[in-house]
């Protein structure tokens, strides 16, 4: 069963700072509430596999993603797939291919997440979403 690990905003653009959180809303049409890196309407909010996190040594919510899920390959995911975390439903938009901004974390990151960064999606209903939902393909 995969489920929620890590949920993470971050407050500005160009912090490179990512904060935790027990929960936060998912919001139709913006990503996670307080979340600057929301791109919508296919960038609202990035789903990364802690086990990928884990094979190149960072923590969850280094690489700004906002839903650290443990127990399946988001890589593995449809474009088109629905998925449901929590209490709010989210569809699979695109692939997140490593950008220039890893090297900044480790020199050499942006090679080694190639396939591993993870997946983005936007928010189809709104709801809240908490460490230790689990995720449910729909």
């Amino acid at each position: 069963m995969a489920s929620v690990v890590g949920v993470f905003t971050s407050p500005a653009r160009k912090s490179g700072r990512s904060d935790s959180h027990e929960r936060r809303q998912a919001i139709v049409g913006q990503g996670l509430e307080g979340c600057a890196h929301a791109n919508p309407p296919k960038r609202e909010v990035l789903f990364v596999s802690k086990e990928h996190l884990d094979s190149v040594n960072v923590e969850p919510g280094a690489i700004r993603e906002n839903i650290t899920v443990e127990g399946t390959d988001v890589e593995q995911w449809a474009v088109g797939q629905r998925l449901r975390a929590g209490e709010a439903e989210f569809e699979i938009t695109m692939v997140c291919d490593p950008c220039h901004r890893m090297d900044e974390l480790r020199d050499g990151l942006r090679a080694e997440l190639q396939g591993k960064r993870g997946m983005l999606a936007r928010v189809v209903e709104s709801g809240e979403v908490a460490v230790g939902d689990e995720i449910e393909l729909l």
